[in-house]
């Protein structure tokens, strides 16, 4: 570098304050700047006297892809400086430490441990969504807004999809932080968004136990025993967690990506839908796998270069969406409910990874008011959830991928947004009436889903049916 940091340094209208970090790789400053209100502050790579090839190809990666990344869960880049003067890059604040200071008091009462689980992966999949793999996911890597969101930083190690891999490029050792890092990348692959779901694996482990799955690693060597060798099950040190979250951890740290969850998204439904996860070996296990197991995955392990190439962060993400289906369950409705039912078959065909979440609203005359029977004496729940059951007879799925809701509101359009959101959803499928008697009752409904849903949306209406001006 041409210039050296320090206190009252001026650069492109930026003043250094004090330092407020000091790393391995970065120092982090506090800084100011005439035309910017907001708290700044600026890192810059400790770039050594000698060769640093490392330090100075990752800083580059993190200039190309965050001014790439947009919304509540990266930091906002305010500047940046090459390596001609000093090479920097300026971000927004954010206050309070990184969760290394929470993980370091773990483990986490339950509650806490599933709620910061959901919001970590949160951030991921917006990542994900933007074309860019972390590659580096650690506690130290969180931040935490004052309003609860977490705020991903540092992509010196990151691959975004639709750029060069620099660092794949220059370099064949397997980088990440050791404790971590997935399989994968010990075998050198950078490519595959599910190696972010393993290292969050590994913290809602650490998080839930107090221990790391495996250990604190110094070596490659130690590194890549994890092809062969499983962790101690988190039940086995804390009797405590629940089958459905030893579930969700272990499926996150399986070896071969593909046993993985297959996106964050359908990670962070599992998490908030406990009770429609699918119980495997994994959840009920107590004890690590034999020796002769070990052995047995170790001879197949050992040779192994790579596993299957993934396709690109897009595409990974298009064939593990959430679909959402809204069914009327209204006998004169039953033409339209089965070409909906058709609809999503033909959707799966495409989408073989696909979690399907079928929902029914009971409309209510007042929020709160439960109607509980019909005319009857009928439980209007449980009979919606078994008419909703029986429309999916026939989906080919495994129970953990195909999800029954009863959702209640005076607003059914609401209902379906609202829990679209909070499910991560990223497509609907519902159907609209035609019949004039109806239309401004489920007419409306379909529009303003349509109007008003963060995702896409398919209306379904039969060919018969009068265009519904609504």
């Amino acid at each position: 570098m041409a210039v050296r940091p320090h206190p009252g340094l001026e650069i492109n209208g930026f003043t250094l304050g004090q330092q407020l970090h000091k790393g391995g790789f970065a120092t982090i400053w506090d800084v100011t700047h005439a035309l910017y209100r907001t708290p700044m502050v600026m890192k810059i790579p400790t770039i050594l006297d000698g060769y640093d090839g490392p330090t100075i190809v990752g800083f580059e990666v993190e200039q190309m892809i965050m001014p790439r990344l947009s919304g509540i869960h990266v930091p906002r880049v305010m500047g940046q400086g090459d390596f001609a003067v000093m090479p920097y890059i300026v971000t927004e604040r954010i206050p309070g430490l990184s969760m290394f200071q929470y993980f370091k008091r773990a483990p986490r009462p339950l509650a806490e441990v599933i709620e910061l689980a959901a919001r970590m992966a949160e951030a991921v999949h917006d990542i994900h969504r933007q074309h860019v793999i972390h590659l580096d996911l650690k506690p130290d890597n969180f931040l935490q807004r004052p309003s609860g969101e977490m705020v991903l930083i540092d992509y010196g190690l990151s691959r975004h999809d639709q750029l060069p891999d620099l660092l794949a490029e220059e370099f064949t050792i397997p980088m990440g932080t050791f404790p971590y890092i997935a399989p994968e990348q010990y075998l050198r692959q950078r490519g595959d968004l599910r190696s972010d779901l393993y290292a969050l694996g590994a913290m809602i482990y650490e998080l839930a136990t107090g221990k790391m799955p495996f250990g604190q690693p110094e070596k490659l060597s130690q590194v890549k025993q994890r092809l062969w060798r499983d962790p101690v099950p988190p039940r086995a040190l804390r009797p405590d967690i629940p089958e459905w979250l030893q579930e969700i951890i272990l499926r996150a740290l399986e070896v071969d990506p593909a046993n993985r969850y297959q996106s964050a998204a359908q990670m962070i439904f599992d998490l908030a839908n406990p009770m429609q996860i699918r119980l495997t070996a994994r959840g009920h296990k107590m004890q690590r796998d034999s020796a002769l197991t070990v052995f047995n995955r170790w001879r197949k392990m050992r040779n192994l270069k790579a596993f299957a190439a993934p396709p690109s962060v897009a595409a990974q993400i298009e064939r593990a969406p959430i679909l959402l289906v809204a069914v009327d369950l209204s006998p004169e409705m039953e033409p339209l409910s089965q070409a909906i039912y058709l609809q999503i078959k033909r959707m799966l065909v495409n989408r073989p990874d696909a979690r399907v979440a079928c929902i029914n609203v009971i409309k209510t005359a007042r929020l709160g008011i439960d109607p509980a029977t019909d005319d009857a004496g009928t439980n209007l729940h449980v009979a919606r959830l078994v008419g909703l059951k029986t429309w999916a007879d026939g989906i080919d799925l495994s129970d953990d991928r195909l999800t029954y809701t009863i959702l209640e509101n005076t607003d059914p359009a609401a209902a379906i947004i609202d829990h679209a959101e909070v499910a991560r959803v990223d497509h609907i499928l519902m159907g609209a009436r035609g019949h004039s008697s109806t239309r401004r009752f489920l007419g409306s409904v379909s529009a303003k889903v349509v109007a008003e849903a963060a995702c896409s949306v398919t209306v379904i209406r039969l060919r018969d049916q009068q265009p519904d001006p609504a």
